[in-house]
């Protein structure tokens, strides 16, 4: 399982669990999941193995409305999709600041149609790198500009995050980190 600070952090939040939660779950001290958070430490395979495991129990829906909240009040441009349908569950101001549309005309809907080249390739390679049957949790990638006026997207490094949702079904955090 590969997963970033941000997501460990991002986990933990949606479940109101305490780092010192978490590192007893863990059988680790509570700096070490701090130093987890802010990426200074990497997990082993066998701490990996038992994070997914804590993370693996089923979330609930306060945990999506919880999730919801993050990212409308996310300081950086990011939004949250259906991992499959690619329909746009939520988005930050940053976010929606970029699209020439208000959020109404893209919530519920499918964004895959204005997805660059290289988003495009990235998503035909997700099954070959064993995202949807959980085994790549986070992938950052490169991206140019898929030059449409109503939802530009602008050359630059994004990252997806899977994160498993109430109904069983992945959403995916798709966030701009540069």
């Amino acid at each position: 399982m590969t997963i970033s600070g941000a997501g460990i952090r991002r986990m933990r939040l949606l479940r109101s669990m305490k780092q010192g939660h978490l590192a007893e779950l863990l059988g680790v001290n509570q700096a070490t999941v701090s130093r987890w958070e802010r990426d200074q430490f990497i997990l082993s395979p066998e701490q990996a193995v038992k994070l997914e495991r804590v993370f693996a129990s089923p979330p609930h829906e306060a945990a999506d409305a919880a999730l919801k909240r993050l990212v409308e009040d996310s300081v950086r441009p990011a939004h949250l999709i259906c991992d499959r349908t690619h329909r746009l569950l939520a988005a930050s101001r940053p976010r929606q600041a970029e699209w020439r549309a208000p959020l109404g005309a893209f919530l519920g809907r499918s964004l895959f149609s204005y997805a660059s080249a290289e988003i495009a390739a990235a998503e035909q390679s997700l099954e070959e790198r064993g995202w949807h049957a959980g085994r790549l949790s986070s992938l950052t990638l490169d991206t140019g500009a898929n030059g449409n006026a109503l939802l530009p997207i602008a050359a630059g490094r994004v990252t997806w995050e899977r994160i498993m949702l109430s109904d069983g079904s992945a959403g995916r955090l798709v966030t701009t980190i540069g």
